[in-house]
Order: structure tokens, then C-alpha cells, then sequence
């Protein structure tokens, strides 16, 4: 009786029994959790007043144009020996260390005078009017700017104002020395100063540094006329530039005093300024010899020391 009893009821025991089993083991889906980026692209590296940080294609000739210095003073500054190889997101200086800004000074608007009513006044005649361009401007280092310093561009309408005459300081001629012969050109020392650095193509360091004393006399390297006197073009303080033949020109940089002026001859030997350090962080003479525009190496046109 008892066999026949559960023989009958099995069947829907089992199927209770299943139902029950299904539902233990009824699988419940895991949730799923939006996971956060934790790469996230890096706020952008801000630079510190005077520096700027090296991105991805920068080159250090560019990032010199592009804040109006040289690139020797670039490696000077932040004792780059690979100009060739910069890294990327390094912050480098991009101004002296002695904070020195050159601005143009702009002229001041005229005053206007109006005479008080009821009184008797003699007219006052009127104020000179003033021009809006800046004076005393500096350009940052190009190509162009030194053809235009050497009088190879277009040059806007000539000013009739008289120009100053540079400092009478008495003049000095070099002392007997050694001269070599390069092109027909015979060239000699325009210091005899110490050399503390050379030509090179890869930093662009475009001429020799000859260390000396502020006042020492700068000689003319070779005979020719001067084609420009002057502080127009940034990284180079007060320049005096020579041109010798059709292919040939010197440059003679940082000086402290300029002894001639634009259209005057000069003799080889001839002092043509004082060494100092206009627009450079040490007394120094940027000595620079070109041919056809293009800066070339000073020691192969100078005498063996």
C-alpha cells in the first residue's frame, strides 16, 4: 500500500523537487559597473614666467625665433649639450637669467590746453604733433632683419632728422700683427682677447666669442666701409657690421660704444668700438665673418694664434 502510494505521488514530487532544485540554482546576472578611465590625458604642463616647455616637433632654432633669442644662448642658458635632441615636455629658459626686457617706448598723447573763460591770454602756439609709431624697437633675429641691418632690403623713406655722431673716444690702432690673406682680403684679429667659444653649424652658433674687459678697443678685422652702426637687431647689443667686397662682410657684437657710423671707411687695424656686453650676460666681443650672407667659420680666415 505504502509502495503503491508513493509510486502514484512520485511523479509530482519529482516535479516539486525540480522546481525547487531550478529555483536554488537559478543564476543571477552580475551587474555590471561602468569601469572609469583611469588613463586620462594629462592637464597641459603650464611653463613658468620666462620658460617654456619642448612639444612634439619643436626644434630649438625654432623655439629661439619664435621668443626672439639666439639659439647659443638657449644652449647657454640651460646647458643644452645636444642642440639636436630635445626632450619632450622639459621646460627650458627662454629669457636671460638677469630679467632684462628691451621695450619700445611710445610717445605720449598730447596734452590739449584750453584757456579760462574771461580771461585775456595770448594764444599759445600748437603743441608739435606726435607720432604714434614706437622708437627704439628691436626686432628678433632673421634672416630678413640682418639683410635689412646690412642694407640689402627695401629701406622705408630716409628721415631727413641730422643723426648724432657716435662718442668721441680717441681712436686706436691695433698693434703690429700677424694677418692672413683669404680671397684677397687680408684679415686679422679684431681682439686679442681670449676665445671662450667656437663657430659651429649644429648649435648655430654662427660666430667666434672673444672674452675681454669693458672699454677694451674692437679693431676692424679687414679694410672695408661700415654698413651698419646700431641696436636694431635683438641678441646682438650694439653692432657694427663691415662689408669688405661684394662677397665678404664682418659683424662685431655686445659693444659698449660704437666709435663710427653707417657710410664711414675704416682701415684693417682701425678701432671701430668699445668691448662690452650689450644685450649679453658677460663682457664679450660676438665676432662674425660672412660670405655671400652666409655665416662661415672666423678661424679659417684669421691668422694662427
Amino acid at each position: 500500500m505504502k509502495a503503491s502510494h508513493l509510486l502514484k505521488t512520485s511523479p509530482l514530487t519529482c516535479l516539486a523537487l525540480s522546481l525547487a532544485l531550478g529555483a536554488c540554482t537559478t543564476r543571477v546576472a552580475a551587474p555590471v559597473s561602468d569601469r572609469v578611465a583611469t588613463d586620462r590625458t594629462p592637464a597641459a604642463q603650464q611653463a613658468r614666467p620666462g620658460h617654456y616647455i619642448v612639444r612634439q616637433g619643436d626644434t630649438l632654432h625654432k623655439i629661439a625665433q619664435q621668443n626672439g633669442v639666439t639659439v647659443g644662448e638657449l644652449t647657454e642658458w640651460n646647458t643644452i649639450a645636444d642642440p639636436d635632441r630635445l626632450e619632450v615636455g622639459r621646460e627650458i629658459r627662454v629669457t636671460s637669467p638677469d630679467g632684462v626686457v628691451v621695450r619700445p617706448i611710445t610717445a605720449d598723447a598730447p596734452v590739449e590746453v584750453k584757456p579760462i573763460e574771461g580771461s585775456a591770454q595770448t594764444p599759445s602756439p600748437a603743441p608739435p604733433a606726435v607720432k604714434s609709431t614706437p622708437i627704439g624697437g628691436v626686432q628678433a633675429y632673421s634672416d630678413e632683419a640682418w639683410a635689412a641691418a646690412r642694407g640689402e632690403a627695401p629701406a622705408s623713406e630716409p628721415s631727413t632728422a641730422p643723426q648724432s655722431a657716435p662718442t668721441e673716444i680717441p681712436a686706436q690702432t691695433a698693434p703690429d700683427t700677424e694677418s692672413r690673406r683669404v680671397d684677397g682680403i687680408s684679415w686679422s684679429w679684431p681682439n686679442g682677447g681670449k676665445l671662450i667659444g667656437g663657430f659651429s653649424q649644429t648649435s648655430a652658433r654662427k660666430g667666434l666669442d672673444i672674452a675681454g674687459n669693458p672699454g677694451e678697443p674692437v679693431y676692424a678685422a679687414a679694410t672695408g666701409k661700415v654698413v651698419y652702426a646700431g641696436t636694431g637687431l635683438r641678441g646682438y647689443g650694439k653692432l657694427v657690421i663691415i662689408k669688405h667686397d661684394s662677397n665678404y662682410l664682418s659683424a662685431y657684437a655686445h659693444n659698449d660704444q660704437l666709435l663710427v657710423r653707417e657710410g664711414q671707411s675704416v682701415s684693417k687695424g682701425q678701432q671701430i668700438a668699445t668691448l662690452g656686453n650689450t644685450d649679453s650676460d658677460k663682457p664679450k666681443l660676438h665676432f662674425e665673418i660672412r660670405r655671400q650672407g652666409k655665416p662661415v667659420d672666423p678661424s679659417r680666415y684669421l691668422p694662427a694664434r
